[in-house]
């Protein structure tokens, strides 16, 4: 078994866990220490918990809750891999306060966490723009949501909180050249993570990490069309921790990379010209 960190925050932590165990292989007894909800990407195994067997696919979500004892046995193939995010006990109660989902052991494949469960993987595997901890929370609360039967409440009302929403977008715009995080901008907000960003996503249509991306991006590109500063200055000037990441960003977003959107930007529109020829 091998696991990489993938995100360490306070209220949220991903792990990428690759086994390699196969039928000759004996099991073995472990335990949760937090609550977690792990995608199984790719491979099968059988899980023992709470005197109950299931098997577990491609698709299928395994549930952690502390304390619970488990057994994962691999009798068919060898080998599993699985998107794990571990949460705190003050988000899981801000998900909701009952314990009861969180003790299920595991759920079959379900379009509901399966859409949810490829989203995350493209965040992981930064093909995607949301954050991994903003993906995290939206899976565990629509699991929570699926498993008990309970309906999401509609959007926020009150002018409190959609002014206080779109205050935290302009810090986050005016903040957009530093380090941001889920927590950050909560604070900003004075509320938890969890609630901060089912507001944010209501009243603004994306999340709080895609916003902050567009706002380096809008950034990058009013730089890239006023100076001549280069790519890699502008890259780590707007917040961007490597440059290959921002040409990535910025070229799927934008259809372009970096220097030819600065040639287009200059009046060279050939290049969007033949861009719109492809399609």
């Amino acid at each position: 078994m091998t696991a990489t960190t993938l995100l360490e925050r306070k209220s949220i932590s991903v792990s990428d866990f690759r086994c390699t165990a196969g039928p000759g292989d004996k099991p073995f007894a472990e335990q949760h220490c937090r609550h977690s909800i792990s995608y199984v990407r790719k491979g099968s195994f059988g899980l023992h918990c709470r005197g109950k067997f299931s098997e577990l696919v491609a698709g299928s979500v395994l549930i952690g809750h502390p304390g619970d004892e488990y057994i994962c046995t691999h009798e068919h193939v060898c080998g599993d891999e699985c998107l794990s995010f571990f949460l705190d006990a003050e988000l899981v109660e801000a998900i909701g306060d009952s314990q009861t989902p969180w003790q299920i052991g595991s759920v079959p494949p379900l379009p509901e966490l399966v859409v949810l469960g490829e989203l995350a993987q493209s965040a992981a595997d930064g093909s995607s723009d949301i954050g991994l901890d903003e993906i995290g929370q939206v899976l565990a609360s629509r699991f929570v949501e699926v498993v008990s039967g309970s309906q999401r409440k509609s959007g926020p009302d009150a002018p409190r909180d959609r002014r206080r929403a779109v205050e935290t977008a302009l810090w986050i715009d005016a903040n957009s050249h530093r380090p941001i995080t889920l927590e950050d901008a909560a604070d900003q907000a004075r509320i938890s993570p969890f609630h901060f960003l089912r507001l944010f996503s209501d009243v603004l249509g994306v999340t709080p990490h895609q916003y902050l991306l567009r706002s380096r991006l809008r950034h990058a590109a009013r730089r890239l069309a006023d100076d001549d500063s280069p790519v890699t200055d502008i890259a780590y000037d707007v917040g961007f921790a490597d440059l290959s990441n921002f040409v990535r960003t910025f070229g799927r977003a934008v259809g372009a990379s970096p220097l030819k959107f600065r040639q287009a930007s200059r009046g060279d529109r050939k290049i969007f010209q033949e861009r719109l020829a492809l399609h």
